[in-house]
């Protein structure tokens, strides 16, 4: 499985004034943004690992899934939620040419928290043999940095925060629990190989 974000979190959405007042820095000053390619480097990485943490993209972007097999031959789950689209499901064969499967041959499920695409007929499309699949999809909250639930905003401005507190130790050993206990209920718990 191969999961790659097709378009990246615009630096105009990212709460970089939110963050600044988090921390309580210093403004009023000629180089009062010069910290802001920081912070923004700070964001970024506490929004990856939040969406890591919890399988969930927080700003809405676009995703492709690369697969070799179905998981299921009837349902495939998606690995970011909340999906708000799928807009291609592709087929290669091992020479790389592509066939595109026609979207009345599956449906997308978009359940909040484990959303997947399922066979419209007895089965998803095959996979050729040495090929892959790649499904094309949107997922997130919104586009916008009040678009994604406030547990999980506060969530990331004090990861960010300590990212930036430990920048000159290395970092801090664990993720604190404050920030544990509001991702504990977004967390997607799965039991047994096939939950």
């Amino acid at each position: 499985m191969d999961l790659q974000a097709t378009s990246p979190i615009p630096p105009a959405a990212l709460p970089v004034a939110a963050f600044r007042d988090h921390l309580r820095l210093s403004s009023g000053f000629a180089d009062g943004v010069s910290e802001d390619a920081l912070l923004e480097q700070y964001l970024r990485a506490a929004l990856d690992c939040v969406e890591g943490r919890v399988s969930r993209a927080l700003f809405l972007r676009d995703y492709t899934l690369r697969l070799t097999c179905w998981r299921d031959n009837y349902a495939q789950v998606l690995p970011r939620a909340p999906v708000v689209a799928v807009s291609a499901l592709t087929l290669r064969d091992r020479s790389g040419a592509q066939t595109l499967v026609p979207a009345d041959r599956y449906i997308l499920q978009a359940d909040g928290a484990r959303p997947r695409i399922v066979a419209a007929g007895a089965a998803l499309p095959a996979i050729p043999s040495r090929g892959a699949v790649e499904i094309a999809f949107s997922a997130g909250f919104g586009p916008a940095w009040p678009d994604i639930p406030a547990d999980l905003r506060q969530a990331v401005l004090l990861l960010a925060a300590q990212y930036y507190e430990h920048r000159d130790t290395g970092g801090a050993q664990d993720m604190d629990f404050g920030i544990r206990a509001l991702l504990e209920r977004w967390r997607d718990i799965r039991m047994g190989g096939r939950a």
